[in-house]
Order: structure tokens, then C-alpha cells, then sequence
């Protein structure tokens, strides 16, 4: 090598280094700037359920699970689940609707109507009119709104992900009363039967989306979350608050915009004494059947997958209970430190 190529090789390499040092010194302050924050959120807190006869399924929630009625917005009643403020919305179906989980509602720190809109609104999601019945969701992808329930005095925060997928962000204190958060609640209303079996609280939630790897990614990234645990390779559970509780989305990864919107399959609930085969004895008491056929699951039916390692599952299995409601609804019940991972009881994460 010449003197001039040695001396242009020495200025290429301080050039270099100059560039790399400049850009690892700014690059952080830069992503930063234009990376909006997290929305910090503590627990999956609510749902809620579109059913043909609300009093009906009030008597099957509070026979299973002697859950207490907590508020009463209109038509709709809500029940609480464990301590609370955690509870469940049954709303009857309105014109254009099927039965089905409306929404996810979770809990954020510091709550408030406007500042979450406006954080919500820095992640790409901007206001807009509140979905109506028979509407889909689609319509409002990456939209937010609001719901007023004048008669409580209270504001209610919705938005809908970029597949429809609707969510609710509120208080912790919130437990579907009146008042500006919602938070004001009057004496339950007790449960006509003590219940089968104890609800301690809300475990998880699982959606198929046409393109679920971005749904993950879209929600580690609102709210600032870590994969919990993987129920196979291409399935991660984005774990949510307490390490027991989280998102799931399933599906393709289709690049195609969705032609249907998100659908929440179905919500999982823990309870205090998991034992398979006494839960299933208690349902079959109560009337329920077990399924016949895996591809077809009618109302009032119980049934258990055994989710093997291969999707994250311990040897000889992990057990899942399921049953439907009146409306055939899905409903999951799991040990209390069931949080999506590996081991017989499902609660082994990292």
C-alpha cells in the first residue's frame, strides 16, 4: 500500500468510527423523540358480552360462580369477578349483532379520558364516532371514541386495532358504576346460588387476526410488553401486569388488508381449585355435555384440550378446560398461576 492509500485508509477508518460513535451517542435520543410512549397499563380489568337473554345468562354465571351483580347501565348488567373491581358486562344483542365478546377492557395508570386519547392518538389512533350496532368494526380500525352514560355521569374510552379488534382502556378503580371513571359502585347485589366453583380473576384473551404477527408487535409497542411465554414457535402470549395475565393472538400473517375483522375466540378465567375432573363432574351436574366433536361445539358443552410441548405444554400434556354458555360462547377455566407457559398446571413462564 502507498502513502496515499494508507493515509486515505487511516481517514476512512477515523471517518468511520467519528460516524459510528455520533450515531450510537444519538441515535437512542432521535428513536426517542420519534417513538411515542408507552401507555402503561396494570391489569386485563373488564369484558364484555353480547347475549340473546341477559337474565338467562345471568342465572348461568351466578349458578357456575355465585358472582354478585356489581352495576346496572340500562339493559345491561355487570358481575363481578373475585375481590373486584374486575367484572363482566352482559348486554342483550342489538340489531345487526351476533353473540359474541365485545371488547377487552384494560386498566391504565393514571387514567383519564383526554390523556389517554391524546397518547392513543400519538401511537396512530385518532377519535372518531363511537361504533354503532351493526357497524363493523373495520370501519373504525385505528380509531378511538368515547361513550357517555349520562344518567351515571360517567365517560368510557373504546378503540378498535387496525383488524376491528375492540378494546377498552380505563381506571383501575372502575367497576362499571357511575361517576366520572365509572369507580362508584353501591352494595352488590348477591348472587341467588353460592356458585360451583370461585373466580379469582380475568387470566387472558384469545384473538384471531389475519395478521397476527403485527397484532403482537402493535401491542408490545402501545403498551410497552414482553412475550410471556410461547405456545409453539410462531405463538407468544404478550404477557400483561402480574405475570399471569396476557394477550394472545393467532392467525396468519397475511399482507393483504382484512376483508373480517379481529375476533376474540374466547376469555380465560382462574379459579381457586383447578382439578380437572371435579370441574367437569360439576358442569356435567349442572347440565352441561362434553363435546362429541372437536368440529362443532353447541352450547352448554365442556370440554379439555391437552396442549402438548410442541405448543409449549408439558409432557403428557397441559390441560385446558373449556365450556359454552347459553349463547355458546367460550370460556376457559385455569389454575390460578396458569400463565400461558409449560408444566401440567401451565404456569411455568419466563
Amino acid at each position: 500500500m502507498n502513502a496515499v492509500q494508507n493515509s486515505l485508509s487511516k481517514s476512512l477508518s477515523r471517518r468511520n468510527v467519528l460516524k459510528l460513535l455520533i450515531t450510537s451517542f444519538f441515535s437512542p435520543r432521535l428513536l426517542a423523540q420519534g417513538r411515542a410512549s408507552p401507555i402503561r397499563i396494570q391489569k386485563l380489568h373488564t369484558f364484555g358480552l353480547r347475549v340473546t337473554d341477559v337474565a338467562r345468562s345471568v342465572a348461568f354465571y351466578q349458578d357456575l360462580f355465585g358472582m354478585p351483580i356489581v352495576a346496572r347501565q340500562g339493559d345491561t348488567v355487570c358481575l363481578g369477578i373475585g375481590a373486584g373491581p374486575a367484572f363482566f358486562s352482559l348486554t342483550p344483542v342489538r340489531a345487526g349483532e351476533a353473540p359474541g365478546v365485545s371488547h377487552i377492557g384494560i386498566s391504565a395508570t393514571d387514567f383519564s379520558v383526554d390523556g389517554t386519547t391524546a397518547s392513543l392518538e400519538a401511537h396512530g389512533i385518532t377519535p372518531a364516532a363511537p361504533l354503532q350496532p351493526g357497524q363493523s368494526p373495520l370501519t373504525v380500525a385505528m380509531r378511538s371514541w368515547r361513550r357517555e352514560r349520562s344518567e351515571a355521569n360517567a365517560v368510557e374510552l373504546f378503540f378498535a386495532d387496525a383488524e376491528g379488534l375492540v378494546f377498552q382502556l380505563c381506571s383501575p378503580a372502575h367497576c362499571g358504576g357511575t361517576g366520572t371513571l365509572g369507580e362508584q359502585c353501591g352494595a352488590p347485589e348477591p348472587a341467588n346460588a353460592a356458585g360451583l366453583m370461585s373466580l379469582v380473576d380475568i387470566n387472558h384473551f384469545t384473538n384471531y387476526m389475519t395478521h397476527s404477527p403485527r397484532a403482537n408487535q402493535f401491542y408490545l409497542d402501545l403498551f410497552g410488553l414482553q412475550y410471556q411465554s410461547f405456545q409453539g414457535p410462531n405463538s407468544p402470549t404478550v404477557g400483561v401486569g402480574d405475570g399471569k395475565q396476557f394477550l394472545m393472538y393467532v392467525g396468519g400473517a397475511e399482507e393483504a388488508a382484512p376483508t373480517q375483522p379481529g375476533r376474540i375466540d374466547h376469555v380465560s378465567l382462574s379459579v381457586t381449585d383447578f382439578d380437572v375432573d371435579a370441574i367437569l363432574a360439576k358442569l356435567t351436574g349442572y347440565g352441561l355435555t362434553a363435546r362429541a366433536d372437536a368440529s362443532a361445539t353447541p352450547a352448554l358443552s365442556h370440554w379439555v384440550s391437552m396442549r402438548m410441548p410442541n405448543r409449549g405444554g408439558a409432557e403428557g400434556g397441559t390441560p385446558e378446560l373449556y365450556f359454552s354458555d347459553p349463547d355458546g360462547l367460550h370460556i376457559q377455566l385455569q389454575h390460578v398461576d396458569y400463565c400461558g407457559g409449560g408444566g401440567y398446571l401451565g404456569d411455568q413462564c419466563a
